[in-house]
This record gives C-alpha cells, structure tokens and sequence, in this order.
C-alpha cells in the first residue's frame, strides 16, 4: 500500500518518434478456402463417398500395420531420419519433381529409377513411420507444396499422410492441415488449363481435411 501510495497517478511514456516512421506489417490469412472454380464444384454425395473411401482405407491400414511394418524393404530403399527435411522431399518427390527437370534425357533407361521419380507411399514404407515422422514430412511436404506446384507424386503422399494422421489431432497437426487445405484451394483458384483430374485431386484433399477431419469452415458447398 505504502508503495502504491508512491505512485503517481499519470504516467508518461517516453516514446521515440524516429521509430514510429516505419509503418508496422500485418500479415492477415483467410479462414476458409477459395471456392471452386466454377463447374468444378465437387457434389455432396462426392465428398461423403471420398470420405467413406478415405476411413475405410484408414481402418485398414490400422488393422495391418503390424503385418506391413514387418516386411522386408528393397534394397534400394533408405528412409531418411525425420529430421531431414530436404531427405525426405527428395525421397517422396523424386529428383525430378524437387530439381524442377520437365524432360526425360533420351539416353535414360526405361526401367524405373526411383531415386528420379520418388518412392511412392508403399504400406511398407508409411507402417514404418510414427506419428512424429508423419508430421514432420507432412509438414516438409506442405512447405514445399506452398511454392511449388501441385504434381501427382506429392498428391500421393499427402493422401497417405493424412491416411496415417492419428485423431484426435495435435495441435501441430491441426494447424497444418488447414495449411493445406488453404492451399489446394488457392492453387486449384489459379488453374488456368482447367484441368479435371488435378482439380479433382484438390478437391479430394481440400473434401478429407475439412469433412474427415471436421474442419467444416473449410468445407467445399455443394454444387
């Protein structure tokens, strides 16, 4: 009390005007996704069946995890540590996608070469990877994804990902699949070529994040 009593009762803060020159930056991000461009709206009766889809396919992969995480992998495949971010990019994109080569050179063999391609999302791969490993690379994968543009190879890996993504989520987790649905709208808002099976695929991440994972203010309206 006594040094409350010392206190005056206005106080002035002794401001610097030479710091007020700068105008202070406000990064604003919109809370729900773009809609679709017009005619692509995915229906109702679309979304739910990708939603039964998507949790049937869960269910699976749950109840065999055990068999799958017990098979041998290939010779030729190193998972990288969970840590390695630039590992695991090139790893599920493939040298191509993460070095942005459009063209085949004409003297490559026609087998598959998977450290050109990447590796897709094998059980025997993602039954490997705990929830701690999942997040990191969907995390990897979405920093990328927010420069780059949408290709298949990443399109996979994000279904298997999510696929792998315990409920209830984490916060971490939670945040960064808004990220992504955010994403696949604005990319899917730019397309200029229309196409129909890419959009489609943005619609199906956009559909499993917000219907499966009860984002629903991120949620496409129905056509």
């Amino acid at each position: 009390r006594i040094e409350a009593a010392r206190c005056p009762d206005v106080v002035v803060a002794q401001i610097d005007p030479r710091k007020l020159k700068k105008k202070p930056t406000v990064n604003i991000s919109i809370s729900g996704c773009q809609p679709a461009p017009e005619g692509y709206s995915p229906t109702l009766k679309w979304q739910q069946q990708q939603v039964a889809n998507f949790s049937a396919v869960r269910q699976s992969l749950n109840k065999h995890r055990n068999h799958w995480r017990s098979q041998h992998l290939d010779s030729n495949v190193t998972m990288p540590k969970s840590e390695d971010e630039e590992g695991w990019k090139k790893f599920c994109l493939g040298e191509r996608v993460y070095s942005e080569i459009d063209v085949l050179s004409d003297n490559e063999n026609l087998g598959i070469d998977y450290l050109k391609v990447g590796f897709p999302p094998l059980l025997s791969i993602v039954s490997r990877m705990n929830q701690a490993t999942v997040t990191s690379v969907l995390e990897y994968l979405i920093s990328w994804f927010g420069e780059k543009k949408f290709t298949p190879e990443l399109g996979r890996w994000l279904y298997a990902l999510l696929a792998c993504l315990e409920k209830p989520l984490l916060p971490e987790a939670h945040s960064l699949i808004r990220q992504l649905a955010r994403r696949c709208s604005e990319v899917r808002a730019l397309e200029e070529n229309k196409n129909e099976e890419q959009i489609s695929a943005l619609n199906l991440i956009i559909c499993l994040v917000s219907r499966y994972f009860d984002q629903r203010d991120l949620a496409d309206e129905p056509s």
